[in-house]
């Protein structure tokens, strides 16, 4: 009988919690520096689910040693779902087969909450850079191996890994820098200190537009609506190339099924709204709304297919 009555006292607080979630604040972690495309989607999103949940949801940069710094501290935040991860093909695919250690289990220390839109990447070149396209890149780097310098978002990074695999299937070399984040990666080629790098769609498109950067094609295998003239890179010179980068909403595992429900609720409600959707396809992205199960299925997907490309790389980081 005592068991019986405390199962429904559980039942009951697990049930108000759900009810009067949030009371407080709330906190989107970003693994990565301000102003990069996870960062861009991630205020956008963060200003809708302030309006539909009642509680000031704050974005929250804590970049470093390849966003294990900010997945670190989610799994060790209280699984209450005040401190949700807005996290990308980086932290949950590329880093479990790049990192020999992580400070968690990318699948079993998180729970999934929805999944919020794919977004290509897009080479670009700074306007100097003596190739308009993707052959005379390839041209280019072929007469000057070793030569051409391309940013990254850090060491495994989606724009080093869709590099490396470009690297691979188009047989020319280039030079990786690595920085701490998309953004001070990107202002370096801004400034032509680096030839070139793959970006995401969000992070560019205003530079493109401005005639800051030059852009030559976009990694998905169809062409992006937002710039329906610029060709693939399958289509540009290397048949076969195929890659988006994607941003979805996790937090600790063991959250309370009736948070994650109120949380999946709120995240498909903004992506449904029109305004919203047309800002983030402005930036290229396309809207991928869905259940947990439906994302953490997607993860399951993603992770032999880019370690893979990681151990083909030789990349590793300790």
């Amino acid at each position: 009988m005592k068991a019986f009555v405390l199962t429904l006292l559980l039942l009951h607080a697990g049930l108000a919690t759900g009810q009067s979630f949030p009371a407080r604040p709330l906190r989107l972690v970003v693994g990565f520096t301000p102003g990069g495309g996870v960062d861009i989607n991630a205020r956008l999103l963060a200003a809708m689910l302030t309006g539909l949940l009642g509680q000031q949801v704050i974005v929250e940069n804590k970049p470093g040693a390849g966003t294990t710094i900010a997945g670190d501290f989610i799994v060790k935040s209280p699984p209450d779902g005040y401190n949700l991860w807005l996290q990308d093909i980086t932290t949950h695919a590329i880093n479990t087969a790049l990192y020999a250690k992580l400070p968690y289990d990318s699948v079993k220390d998180f729970t999934y909450i929805a999944m919020i839109a794919s977004t290509p990447l897009m080479l670009v070149v700074h306007p100097a850079t003596p190739a308009h396209n993707v052959r005379e890149l390839i041209e280019l780097a072929s007469k000057k191996p070793g030569e051409l310098t391309y940013g990254t978002a850090g060491i495994g990074s989606a724009p080093h890994m869709n590099m490396v695999l470009f690297e691979s299937m188009a047989n020319v070399k280039l030079v990786p820098v690595h920085y701490r984040g998309a953004a001070p990666a990107l202002t370096d080629v801004i400034a032509g200190q680096c030839q070139l790098m793959f970006a995401t769609s969000a992070s560019v498109i205003p530079y493109i537009k401005a005639g800051r950067l030059r852009a030559l094609a976009v990694t998905t295998a169809q062409r992006s609506p937002s710039l329906p003239d610029l060709p693939t890179v399958a289509e540009a010179g290397v048949p076969g190339f195929e890659s988006i980068t994607w941003h979805g909403v996790v937090v600790p595992s063991q959250t309370p099924a009736s948070i994650v429900d109120r949380l999946n609720r709120a995240i498909n409600t903004a992506l449904s709204d029109k305004e919203l959707s047309a800002r983030l396809g402005a930036l290229g992205a396309e809207i991928a709304a869905g259940t947990p199960q439906d994302f953490a299925a997607y993860i399951q997907r993603e992770i032999p297919k880019w370690a893979k490309v990681v151990k083909d790389s030789g990349a590793k980081a300790e």
